[in-house]
């Protein structure tokens, strides 16, 4: 078949895409995993292999990258991707973040502080906390950008070269400390941040990570042409584990990008937060090899099952919101003020986990039916 025969002009491939829906699933299920071990791990055992798998492989490439991704693409499928309707969502979405930082951290930490008294641990960073940058800001942010990008008609191939200059200036101007609090939490939400306390939040800032999207996006305008999508996939799936696995070793190795660890937790994760170019794009290559995998999973998948991932898929932010208040109140109040500290061990810290995912994941279905049954009424 001739690359003319399987890639049209015409859109062709519609309709809900299964390894969309997958990629977008199966990071939400692991994040419980993934916080829980960040939380509960010594920095003896962060290391240990279940750990590692959760905290380096699975949170880092294998989780908000793809994610990204997959809201890139999910742009060329939607009914609502006007640049008007792009800029509302965002809105929407970055105030969302800072109500998600209120439940996550103000509710707890207050908590926590009324339960304890522990000025440092719960009221110091509180601010920092609420007013920090994490992902649903910087989603918020992206689409903002990218539908005004797209009002000014701009080509999908200059909005791809500001994304690719915004990820160049952010590798460049990162770990930044402007010597002011105020300053460090605004301009965290835009460029990486950070402070000596490590109080300050500037997790995905927007100028390294628009890119991802952005990528997304226009590989969603090839996906949603393509007539063969098994012919599509299978010949990339190996080329780009071979790229992708081959630059994380040599990374590993000579400690650069996200590999290269720092003095304390915060300076290890800013490395991950305010990613390197070069890390970006293998971000970039390994979502596509992994849509390619989530492809043929979901091919080979019981109907129940991709049932499953599709109503996760679809409840994406609820779980989201609702995992997040639930993974700060248990390890950093409760467990904390049980045993004085919030390290477990590995086994507890998986079904503490797994506990909190079927909360979440049961209560965002509560709260989709409450909110279908009031649209019919």
């Amino acid at each position: 078949m001739s690359y003319n025969e399987w890639i049209k002009r015409d859109k062709v491939n519609l309709g809900r895409q299964q390894e969309v829906d997958l990629a977008r699933a199966i990071p939400v299920i692991s994040l419980p995993f993934v916080h829980c071990v960040i939380e509960c791990c010594s920095t003896e055992t962060i290391n240990k292999p279940i750990p590692f798998l959760f905290n380096v492989i699975i949170g880092a490439p294998l989780g908000a990258p793809i994610f990204m991704f997959s809201m890139g693409i999910s742009l060329i499928y939607s009914k609502h991707a006007s640049s008007k309707d792009l800029m509302k969502r965002g809105l929407i979405l970055f105030i969302a973040g800072f109500l998600l930082n209120i439940l996550r951290f103000g509710i707890p930490y207050l908590t926590g502080y009324l339960i304890t008294g522990e000025y440092e641990r719960y009221i110091s960073p509180i601010l920092f906390k609420i007013f920090g940058n994490d992902i649903l800001q910087f989603a918020g942010l992206a689409l903002m950008l990218l539908g005004f990008l797209k009002k000014n008609k701009l080509s999908d191939m200059t909005i791809l070269a500001i994304a690719v200059a915004m990820s160049l200036i952010g590798w460049n101007f990162r770990h930044l400390d402007l010597k002011n609090d105020v300053l460090n939490i605004v301009l965290g939400h835009f460029i990486g941040t950070e402070a000596p306390t490590g109080y300050v939040l500037s997790d995905f800032p927007i100028l390294n990570w628009f890119l991802v999207p952005v990528a997304g996006y226009i590989f969603g305008n090839i996906l949603i042409r393509i007539r063969d999508k098994k012919k599509f996939y299978l010949p990339f799936i190996p080329i780009l584990a071979v790229i992708y696995w081959t630059y994380f070793a040599i990374e590993s190795k000579m400690q650069f990008g996200k590999m290269a660890g720092g003095a304390t937790i915060v300076e290890e994760e800013n490395a991950y937060y305010h990613a390197e170019f070069f890390d970006i794009i293998s971000y970039i290559v390994c979502a596509i090899g992994m849509l390619g995998v989530y492809y043929l999973i979901s091919s080979h998948c019981p109907k129940k099952l991709n049932q499953f991932f599709c109503s996760v898929s679809r409840n994406i932010t609820r779980i989201y919101i609702i995992h997040w208040f639930f993974v700060v109140m248990s390890t950093n109040v409760i467990i904390y003020k049980i045993k004085g500290t919030q390290e477990l061990p590995v086994y507890q810290i998986m079904l503490l986990a797994l506990g909190i995912f079927l909360i979440s994941y049961f209560g965002a279905l509560w709260i989709e039916k409450k909110q279908r049954q009031k649209k019919e009424r």
